[in-house]
């Protein structure tokens, strides 16, 4: 291991030791929110690129300006940089003290910013006695006239709080000593907590810009305070230490709406709670409070972050580096449910057994309607027998007039028929649960579980959402449980935005179901390429983990032409282009809807046949 490197989230040297891809890894080492970053981040970034070609901001202006009007503060009292570690490491040499103190344990950055500046430092220590809680009467009486004091608020690794009102007095009250507070984690807990809005002239804050967003790839992060202490730091810093993406994101994170935030600290909350629960319940394990999204545990066995990672390829932070704290003292991260659950069967597999391993499954979506997803599925499906595997076919939702009547008297998708048949199965209504009938433009009639309840409105279908998929869900499972593996089709394009809020057929499915992607299009049409890479970047990123390729369908010619294109597309998005599938012009096989109709090419006309002529409503 890199001796200049003491924390967690590197996933090229912890892969290494787990003899794993880092794919495979399931990271509790590094603390990021655990709903991943927010909607439109991609988005923001992407944009980003066509600025590329001309230097950033010198020192971040027009970011800085926004920090400071929302936290309504002059902006020559901001400074921005690479990341709040850049600006926390600026500051011992910047200021010279005589003396830091340094409340430990804490952050580990905090002692080598002061050793590089040579600065001496002396350590106010929490004990597990008190909690690991800091009490301001304690640090008040640590406090020496010029030191520079060094503190992290919630504190990492404890993830203990202190309240502003009990820190804030204090602060007040000593004014000869400069109090630098890293609120890297400030955003879990209520907003009147921080101090970055406070106008005192010994009062240095520094805020991260990736820990609450979880982009630590991008570095964003800022600092406040006076503004003849903030003009020392950025005669230190230099120019263009933040780049033209960061900048834009950060402007982007700032002005997202405050229910996204809320709703952040709410369910970090939720899955905080429910980790330290679980992880109580076990012999052996202390779980200490933490209001951040991380836990302290104190554990009796020995190398235990060690077997975790070599085992089971989890990886913990092991706390042994941290001052006051040894190998017995493990943080991890709050992720969420399903990565918890895998690292409580580590721990106890007798007491928290994983569910019963899913039902391998493959998903067919497609670039748009008519992309070949029906006949791709049921390719599958019939490859896959002729494996060996008793296989089904599953499509949560399907629209089309043209249905098919089951065994049983119900009704399904025509294309789920051919798909069963490919099988060698009767057809079953928990193969396609929702088929819609258009009715009009903004109805249809709908079908559940092979029986019509009714003509439902565009709004009504939606608002019954939430209880169709539940019935989605009950038929995959029960289905499911009876076949070696199920081979699923999605609708439409996973890239309809307007639709991705209500999806209970393509990604949302796909993750229920634990299913790998291959996306479909069809090269027949046209711009396949720039399909696939649009419907790309509409994916979040746990959908792009679902995605295993692409599949070029429709194809007639070469199919070593494409080699560029393919090299391209797997360069731009990281994703392989798994097939070329050959245009087949007699498959013969009943066509679900009417769409297919005006892709028909005429035959030869021969001598004694008629000719033949189809109106097209």
């Amino acid at each position: 291991m890199n001796p200049d490197i003491q924390h967690g989230g590197d996933l090229a040297e912890l892969a290494r030791r787990a003899n794993c891809a880092p794919a495979e890894l399931a990271d509790f080492s590094v603390n990021l929110n655990p709903a991943g970053p927010p909607p439109g981040a991609f988005e923001c970034y992407f944009r980003s690129f066509d600025l590329l070609n001309r230097y950033p901001e010198p020192h971040a202006e027009s970011l800085v300006r926004l920090i400071a009007a929302k936290l309504d503060r002059p902006a020559a009292e901001v400074i921005a940089g690479n990341g709040s570690n850049e600006l926390l490491g600026l500051a011992p040499e910047a200021f010279a003290p005589p003396r830091a103190l340094i409340v430990t344990p804490g952050y580990l950055e905090y002692a080598r910013a002061c050793e590089k500046a040579h600065v001496p430092a002396e350590e106010l220590r929490l004990t597990r006695a008190d909690g690991f809680r800091l009490d301001p009467a304690q640090l008040a009486a640590a406090v020496r006239p010029g030191d520079l004091v060094l503190l992290g608020n919630p504190n990492n690794p404890t993830g203990r709080l202190t309240p502003r009102a009990g820190l804030q007095p204090v602060i007040e009250a000593n004014p000869q000593a400069l109090f630098l507070i890293d609120e890297a984690f400030i955003d879990f807990v209520p907003e009147t907590e921080s101090l970055a809005a406070v106008r005192l002239p010994n009062l240095l804050v520094s805020r991260s810009l990736t820990k609450f967003y979880a982009l630590p790839g991008l570095r964003m992060g800022f600092l406040t305070g006076p503004a003849p202490l903030i003009a020392k730091l950025r005669a230190r810093q230099g120019v263009w230490s933040t780049a033209t993406p960061a900048i834009e994101m950060a402007k982007f994170l700032l002005g997202l709406p405050p229910e996204w935030g809320e709703n952040s600290r709410r369910e970090t909350a939720k899955l905080r709670e429910r980790f330290a629960a679980k992880l109580a319940m076990l012999p052996g394990i202390a779980v200490h409070p933490s209001d951040a999204n991380f836990l302290l545990l104190e554990t009796d066995r020995p190398g235990l972050a060690e077997r975790l990672l070599r085992e089971h390829r989890i990886a913990v932070r092991c706390c042994a580096n941290y001052p006051g704290l040894g190998p017995e003292y493990l943080r991890v991260a709050v992720r969420p449910e399903k990565e918890q659950d895998r690292l409580l069967n580590a721990l106890a597999p007798k007491t928290f057994a994983l569910p019963r391993r899913r039902t391998p499954a493959l998903m067919l979506q497609g670039t748009c309607s008519n992309a070949g997803k029906s006949i791709l599925t049921a390719a599958f499906c019939r490859i896959l027998l002729q494996d060996g595997r008793r296989v089904a076919p599953f499509k949560a939702q399907n629209m089309a007039l043209n249905s098919y009547v089951t065994p049983d008297g119900g009704e399904i998708g025509r294309a789920q028929a051919v798909q069963a048949e490919a099988c060698r199965l009767d057809p079953d209504v928990r193969m396609n649960p929702i088929l819609l009938k258009p009715e009009s433009d903004l109805g249809s009639q709908v079908i559940v579980k092979g029986r019509a309840i009714g003509h439902m409105k565009v709004r009504e279908y939606y608002a019954n959402k939430p209880r169709l998929w539940e019935t989605v869900k009950s038929c995959y499972d029960s289905l499911a449980a009876e076949y070696d593996a199920i081979v699923l089709e999605g609708a439409g394009s996973p890239g309809e935005v307007n639709l991705k809020a209500n999806d209970i057929v393509n990604m949302n499915m796909a993750a229920h179901a634990g299913a790998k992607v291959l996306l479909a299009g069809d090269i027949d049409r046209g711009g396949v390429y720039a399909s696939f890479l649009g419907t790309y970047a509409t994916l979040t990123p746990a959908e792009r983990e679902l995605l295993a390729g692409f599949a070029v369908n429709k194809f007639r010619g070469d199919p070593s032409l494409l080699a560029d294109a393919h090299s391209y597309l797997e360069r731009t998005t990281g994703k392989p282009v798994l097939g070329v599938v050959d245009w087949q012009p007699d498959l013969g096989l009943p066509e679900e809807d009417s769409v297919n109709f005006s892709f028909i090419r005429p035959a030869p006309k021969h001598d004694r046949t008629l000719d033949l002529a189809l109106i097209q409503l």
